[in-house]
């Protein structure tokens, strides 16, 4: 489940779309929320959606739940280098 990166990202990286992990600093390019920006707390594969800390929705017992968005309407502004093998692939 890959998203595009930001022209920034795009020009150290030489590439045009990663895989998204927990973590990752991401910004909504498209539909209600466009504009936010926020981590990616939550990913779905079995529904192809991920879930961002600050698009949340309030349940009617009380707990709040992440929206599900389309990882296509998503752009990575950050990227979590945590993970050696990530670093290795990503070539820094």
């Amino acid at each position: 489940m890959s998203a595009r990166l930001s022209d920034e990202l795009r020009k150290t990286i030489k590439k045009r779309n990663v895989p998204i992990v927990k973590g990752d600093k991401v910004r909504v390019m498209r539909g209600e929320y466009y504009g936010k920006e926020g981590k990616v707390t939550m990913i779905d594969y079995k529904h192809y959606k991920i879930g961002m800390e600050g698009i949340m929705v309030k349940k009617p017992s009380g707990k709040e739940k992440a929206i599900p968005i389309h990882p296509s309407n998503v752009m990575i502004t950050e990227l979590k280098l945590t993970d050696e093998r990530r670093k290795k692939t990503l070539g820094r």
